[in-house]
């Protein structure tokens, strides 16, 4: 075991996961010592599902992660093997990337990036137990040493307790055979009380034992730059993914062996997600559905290991086996690792503020799958704000929060600390009602200044980002004073691209706001300056959309003339004219401001006026102003 004298970290994280990563990234990037703990240094970064970055919602996660100066878009753009662009033929808002990784060489390069960044020291141990001092956190406990620090970050992913199924075997283990930290869960439950949440993992095969012509292939699109905002271009032979579905003989073997599988038979306690479910529970719960589909994706450039998206299952291996050979392009198929669910311990994130720190104990912050979430970009999203308010909190400053009209991880953050989550939380466009404004091309718009003033970026890099957002104004400035007249030619050229004629001289950004017509399409009618595809991409979003973005952003006025009202900690029994059951809950909840009280289940309108006059008395001030 390593050796460390006491008082040596500012902060310590526990866990290596896409949480801690981030987490202990943010906070030595501005300055902390930060120690990160490890069960197995060979799994940091580990991918336990599926080898993919990305899709809806958890793009724009990733986005956001890269414009606060976070890793997980560069490390994804180094190391995918596919990019495609989803929902093309919807609006900005729902498009997203998502793309393909070589499992093995993101957790090498992730590797390398922690452990050649200044004050990050990254080592193996299991941490048996937090050590606390009149409600605050002063370090932890590794076998049996205690190692001081300022703040604690709990990252643990599904390590706590957890519980392998597989059939009607049950055992001890973390995902993919790795240690189940099981002193670490239950010393934390004699600190505040915890849940057990369930996910689970599809089996692996072997991709030389496929038949593809029985499959749909699924290529990656052509693409020019990835999820970084710094990543200029991506050079990569793409490998495709392939699509075939399961059918009525595959769901007849499920159901003849529905009480074998852990997820029937009553073994598992767990809540598992929602909207990543288990075989079994898509076939019982959609009895007539004659498929569901299956997606073979490679795991790596140098393996024949293939991951089938869409097969999570607890049924014995035996079963597996059975109902694979049943799938078009599976009939000889060779499976290398059975699938499994995995059960573990999480709390109850309406024990934490919007800055991620438990309530209850200073110093102390938690983020990913321990505060009820699913999902690599939502767990990274978390250690990044984790990261920095535990860097704030080391250097006695105000810690930060997002609210939900500046970012994805506001609205995440937000949802989880006010509503909580009886089930793993994923993140969705639905959830997001400013989400035409929370867009993948502008979320350096949104974050990177603030991560300027953090110290996250560099100056370069934020220059960058100001030539390139002033760029996009100039030119929807210069849109709107070009005129194009109604002319014979002009008409000509319209009917080309299928739009209808003019009657009378319109400008430039008039006629770019018609759907079928592009940014590019305006060179026919006036020349266009040389724009980086970014640039460009960000001219024609901001004038197609700019009736509707006005009409959010006056929504959000008005969203932030609550929220911005603070509110101090309070007893609210003792506040008159609230109802009982909303001065319970936000007694629970505690919440920062007045627009975060709006949001909790069972605080009406008329409380939120009750506790609006309340501040106004305490404050003297006119808060309608």
């Amino acid at each position: 075991m390593f050796q460390c004298s006491q008082s040596d970290y500012d902060v310590i994280v526990i866990g290596a996961g896409h949480a801690g990563c981030e987490a202990a990234l943010a906070a030595a990037r501005m300055g902390q010592q930060v120690l990160l703990l490890t069960l197995n240094m060979d799994n940091v970064a580990l991918m336990p599902c599926n080898p993919s970055i990305g899709g809806p919602a958890k793009a724009n996660l990733v986005r956001e992660i890269d414009a606060l100066g976070g890793e997980m878009g560069k490390n994804i753009d180094a190391t995918l093997m596919q990019m495609r662009m989803l929902n093309t033929r919807k609006g900005p808002a729902v498009q997203a990337l998502r793309a393909q990784a070589d499992r093995k060489l993101y957790q090498r390069r992730m590797k390398e990036v922690l452990e050649t960044t200044p004050r990050l020291y990254l080592k193996e141990g299991l941490v048996e137990d937090l050590v606390t001092d009149n409600q605050q956190v002063i370090g932890v406990v590794v076998r049996n040493q205690s190692i001081a620090a300022k703040t604690v970050i709990l990252a643990t992913g599904t390590y706590l307790r957890a519980k392998i199924f597989l059939g009607d075997t049950v055992y001890t283990s973390g995902p993919q055979g790795q240690h189940s930290a099981e002193a670490l869960g239950h010393n934390l439950e004699k600190l505040f009380p915890l849940a057990r949440f369930k996910t689970g993992t599809p089996p692996r095969v072997n991709l030389r034992s496929l038949d593809y012509d029985q499959m749909t292939i699924q290529p990656g699109n052509e693409f020019f730059r990835g999820f970084s905002f710094e990543t200029k271009g991506i050079e990569v032979e793409q490998t495709p993914c392939w699509l075939t579905y399961t059918n009525r003989e595959t769901h007849q073997i499920i159901i003849d062996n529905l009480d074998k599988s852990a997820m029937y038979s009553g073994a598992i306690v767990g809540v598992g997600p929602r909207y990543c479910p288990s075989i079994e529970s898509k076939v019982v719960q959609f009895p007539k559905r004659e498929g569901h589909q299956v997606f073979v994706e490679p795991e790596g450039w140098n393996t024949s290991e293939g991951y089938l998206s869409g097969l999570s299952t607890s049924l014995p291996a035996d079963v597996q086996q059975k109902l694979l050979q049943t799938i078009p392009g599976l009939a000889q198929v060779e499976m290398m690792r059975p699938g499994y669910a995995i059960e573990y311990d999480c709390l109850d994130p309406l024990m934490l503020n919007s800055f991620l720190e438990i309530k209850e104990y200073d110093g102390l912050f938690a983020a990913g799958q321990i505060n009820g979430t699913s999902g690599y970009e939502e767990a990274a999203a978390q250690g990044l704000l984790a990261g920095i308010n535990a860097a704030l909190y080391c250097r006695e400053e105000p810690l930060i929060s997002l609210d939900r009209s500046q970012a994805y991880l506001g609205v995440l953050v937000d949802d989880l600390v006010l509503k909580g989550t009886n089930e793993p939380y994923r993140m969705m466009t639905s959830r997001a009602e400013y989400r035409l404004l929370l867009r993948l091309d502008n979320a350096d718009m949104r974050l990177t200044p603030i991560a300027h003033e953090l110290g996250l970026i560099s100056d370069q890099r934020f220059l960058e980002f100001k030539t390139k957002w002033n760029s996009i104004e100039a030119e929807v400035a210069r849109l709107e004073t070009v005129q194009i007249p109604s002319t014979s030619d002009t008409n000509d050229l319209l009917a080309d691209l299928g739009s209808s004629p003019l009657r009378h001289g319109v400008s430039l950004s008039e006629l770019l706001k018609r759907p079928e017509i592009m940014y590019t399409d305006l060179a026919k009618f006036q020349s266009l300056p040389k724009l980086p595809r970014d640039v460009a991409e960000g001219v024609e979003i901001t004038v197609k959309y700019q009736g509707y973005l006005k009409k959010q952003e006056r929504a959000i006025e008005r969203f932030r003339r609550i929220e911005g009202k603070r509110l101090p900690k309070l007893d609210f029994l003792h506040v008159r004219g609230l109802s009982r059951e909303a001065a319970e809950k936000l007694n629970t909840s505690q919440p920062l401001t007045l627009g975060q009280a709006s949001r909790i289940s069972g605080v009406s309108p008329a409380d939120i006026s009750v506790l609006m006059i309340y501040l106004q008395q305490m404050s003297g001030n006119d808060l309608n102003g």
